[in-house]
């Protein structure tokens, strides 16, 4: 009974500071104040302030330092910034961190920063398979032929003289291609019967064989499911390892632009609920499910918002076309060079069926995400949008964006902008495959209509950069130095139009304000603000007053998500 009548007078005493009746003249406080340093809150002015206070999970305040201790008292903790530079936590608004996550620990990097030729990365997987268990599979990411010397595609007769024992499966770069041997395809049960799923293909020669190169995922899912680690694999865990590490690139918010991929099935969205009550989550994620499982999402009657403001679903995913780099981007003028010379790409999604679908998931009531590369898919896209005024569609709300938006023409901007449709840039195309696609895909004048940020900004259209993991590794401020210099990998001397360059502050706000706007968040996060949550990254120097070709060297000391510290660099 003592302990019951002490536990009353504490909560009683409790109600009384809440209400002001105490004796004392100062509250008790857990406010964290930030200053001395740079703060740029990246707000609609990008303005900058001497210091702001969180508590909790939220900003509480922002302004000078002397207001802000008068506010808080002396209770208040201080941590001097010593002259370093505070954002807005960095958010990837184009990324694929549940099938990434799996992949990432699945399967081994081949990519250009660690192999420059396709006979390195050839001879690397033999000796992975001479060394292997029998039967286990030899999986690999990232192989791009767009940056790696050798053959343009992978075939059966490549991948089987790396093993006959062991399947071998290699994903491209892009993402969009996949290759795999005869002991693959022999496990996965795919003969040269397959029938090729709607907007995919597996590629068959002359005489009807299969050559061991698949096109869009629809396709190459088949084969990546036949492997045992794929089904068994803890996708929790992947994804919450995954998203501690790019904690350390200053990211707090990331999305998955396919749910449903992963597992080809709507389980996507259960693991990324048990990802978001997880206490270890420290990266916010944002969710588009894909069309492929358009039949499949509506039968668990998903709604847009489902979730928190940790995991949440926000828009719907379709795909026009595929990869510029691959030869499946759908273009207006067929291919210049190379083995596809003379061809157009791939249309993955007719209008028709685009239309479609965004009818239906417009009446819903959720955004639209949709892919498109190549000028031809960009014009489907643009039909579909206009298909659905003529329906009497209110599009604004849709918030409708192209992703990747690669080659652009003026007339496309004068309509995006007419339409309130918005741009998100692959940006490493520019850096990492400018050479090849100047001289091998679309030649040197079309080459220039890649990733027009300045065009797109200079119109007022809302545009944003991101990795599109695993295509590129999610770099914030290598992607802030790529837009601002536009400079390529292979011939780093060489610009794809230097006049689409975009400032420092452009491309920062790309990243945070402008890619929080994109996911349907910008009342939550992308800027420093009273009342949005304390997602914040602490950088060495100001990315505006260094050498933009170091932009991406700033070392990250720490990053904080909801208030609390979840990476420092030590």
């Amino acid at each position: 009974m003592k302990t019951r009548k002490h536990s009353f007078r504490t909560y009683l005493l409790g109600i009384l500071m809440i209400v002001g009746l105490t004796s004392c003249t100062q509250k008790e406080t857990t406010v964290t104040i930030f200053h001395g340093g740079t703060i740029l809150t990246v707000d609609s002015d990008f303005s900058e302030v001497e210091a702001i206070a969180i508590e909790g999970d939220k900003i509480v305040a922002t302004g000078d330092l002397s207001n802000l201790q008068k506010e808080f008292g002396k209770q208040a903790s201080l941590i001097d910034l010593e002259g370093k530079t505070m954002l807005p936590g960095f958010i990837d608004p184009h990324a694929h961190v549940v099938a990434g996550a799996s992949v990432d620990y699945l399967m081994e990097y081949v990519g250009m920063s660690r192999f420059k030729t396709s006979d390195e990365v050839l001879k690397h997987l033999k000796e992975m398979a001479d060394n292997a268990e029998p039967g286990k599979w030899i999986a690999a990411r990232n192989w791009d032929p767009a940056v790696q010397d050798g053959p343009e595609e992978l075939t059966i007769k490549d991948l089987d003289a790396v093993s006959v024992e062991h399947p071998v499966f290699i994903l491209n770069a892009s993402g969009h291609l996949a290759y795999a041997n005869s002991k693959a395809f022999e496990v996965a049960g795919i003969t040269n019967k397959v029938t090729n799923p709607d907007g995919a293909e597996f590629v068959r020669d002359a005489n009807g064989d299969l050559t061991g190169v698949m096109k869009n995922m629809a396709s190459f899912i088949q084969v990546w499911m036949a492997m045992p680690e794929a089904q068994t694999v803890d996708p929790v865990e992947a994804i919450l390892a995954l998203t501690g590490d790019w904690n350390s690139k200053g990211i707090t918010t990331t999305t998955e632009l396919a749910l449903g991929v992963a597992s080809n099935s709507t389980a996507d969205w259960d693991v990324l609920k048990a990802v978001g009550a997880n206490p270890e989550l420290t990266t916010r994620i944002r969710a588009y499910p894909s069309y492929l499982l358009n039949d499949e999402w509506t039968e668990v009657d998903i709604q847009p918002n489902d979730g928190n403001d940790l995991v949440r679903l926000v828009g719907f995913k379709l795909v026009a076309d595929g990869s510029n780099q691959g030869y499946t981007g759908l273009q207006r003028e067929p291919y210049c060079c190379g083995m596809h010379q003379g061809t157009y790409g791939k249309e993955y999604t007719s209008v028709e069926a685009l239309t479609r679908f965004a009818r239906q998931r417009a009446a819903q009531g959720w955004q639209l995400a949709v892919h498109g590369n190549g000028d031809a898919a960009i014009d489907n896209i643009l039909t579909m949008v206009e298909n659905l005024i003529e329906d009497g569609i209110d599009i604004e709300p849709l918030r409708i964006r192209i992703e990747h938006a690669s080659i652009i023409h003026d007339e496309q901007f004068e309509k995006m902008k007419n339409y309130g449709i918005s741009a998100s840039f692959l940006i490493g195309h520019v850096h990492y495959w400018g050479v090849w696609l100047r001289d091998m895909v679309f030649g040197e004048e079309k080459v220039q209509l890649l990733d027009r940020a300045h065009s797109a900004e200079c119109r007022n259209i809302s545009y944003t950069l991101h990795s599109d993991f695993m295509v590129t590794n999610p770099d914030p401020l290598e992607m802030i130095q790529i837009a601002v210099n536009r400079n390529t990998f292979k011939e780093p001397n060489y610009k794809i139009s230097p006049e689409e360059s975009v400032s420092v502050e452009s491309a920062i706000r790309a990243l945070t304000s402008e890619a929080a706007w994109q996911c349907m968040s910008e009342h939550e996060i992308g800027s420093i603000e009273v009342g949005k949550y304390a997602d914040l990254v602490i950088l060495e120097n100001d990315p505006r007053k260094v050498d933009s070709y170091k932009i991406s060297e700033i070392e990250v000391v720490e990053t904080w998500m909801n208030g609390k510290m979840v990476f420092q660099n030590n």
